[in-house]
């Protein structure tokens, strides 16, 4: 069983259908320049890359102005919303796209949302102080994504005294339950895994070969995987060639219920999404 939204998820002016697999693109802001001088350049690339993954499909463009790989240092407030801020703004704007901004500071879901963002995407699950009502009071959908403790140090030797997938559910629902609690609706809420999150190689192939334990949750779920070191641990493969790997994992997401695959290289994630999607689909329809 796959977890198919009846209707399509409002976000902000966008409506996003979810009755099949979507892809998200990703585009990273974090470069100095842009505190100093040089965001004019900065900006009309973010736009230029942007246009790009929306022709080859992305239906999402997630901007993001922290970086939280494992050991990532952290960033103001201040320079997230130099960052993240101007490159919505001119997403919305100039290209009418629908637009997820990766962050976990509420003045930044703030300001996002304000500036036409349609989605927030929280990888610390909305556990900052006031990113719980900022997010709420946004109106906008909500990914919830799995890790324990901060990128700075999640990846110290992560355990886990259950299967991971039993463990990952469980700390899910209790942040559903959360923030229905705090007044944000449980159909404004989409899941992450958190694959790459506090979490091992071993970790990782586990919890996507028993990703469909998730479904119980009954949420869309959302999965990123692109180009991560698990990719590169298990193949021997450095970032510039994980992509087949990515494709493979993407394929098996989509399987086992995926509904947004978050990437860095769209066109062929879409390829194979869809060329996935057609297989599935044909089982639903004639079994």
């Amino acid at each position: 069983m796959h977890t198919t939204p009846a209707t399509p998820l409002p976000c902000g002016r966008h409506r996003l259908d979810l009755s099949f697999p979507r892809v998200m693109g990703i585009l990273n802001v974090t470069p100095d320049s842009f505190s100093d001088g040089g965001r004019h350049v900065v900006l009309d690339d973010a736009l230029r890359r942007a246009e790009q993954m929306l022709a080859e499909g992305a239906a999402i463009i997630d901007v993001g102005g922290e970086s939280t790989r494992p050991g990532a240092a952290p960033v103001s407030t201040e320079q997230e919303l130099d960052r993240v801020v101007p490159v919505v703004e001119a997403l919305v704007s100039e290209l009418d796209a629908l637009v997820s901004v990766d962050t976990s500071t509420p003045e930044v879901m703030r300001e996002a949302s304000l500036k036409g963002a349609g989605m927030i995407n929280d990888v610390r699950n909305l556990r900052r102080d006031g990113a719980m009502k900022a997010a709420a009071t946004s109106g906008l959908p909500v990914c919830l994504m799995h890790m324990l403790g901060e990128p700075g140090d999640m990846q110290d030797a992560p355990r886990y005294d259950r299967p991971v997938e039993e463990a990952v559910a469980d700390f899910l629902a209790q942040r559903i339950a959360d923030c229905e609690a705090s007044g944000l609706r449980r159909e404004r809420l989409l899941l992450d895994p958190g694959f790459g999150f506090a979490k091992t190689v071993e970790h990782n192939l586990r919890l996507l070969h028993h990703m469909h334990h998730l479904e119980r949750l009954g949420l869309p779920l959302l999965v990123g995987m692109s180009r991560k070191s698990m990719i590169g641990k298990v193949l021997d493969r450095p970032v510039e060639e994980r992509l087949p790997g990515g494709l493979a994992l993407a394929a098996l997401a989509v399987e086992r219920g995926a509904r947004i695959l978050r990437v860095h290289d769209v066109g062929p994630h879409v390829d194979a999404v869809n060329m996935t999607w057609a297989v599935l689909k044909e089982g639903f329809e004639n079994e």
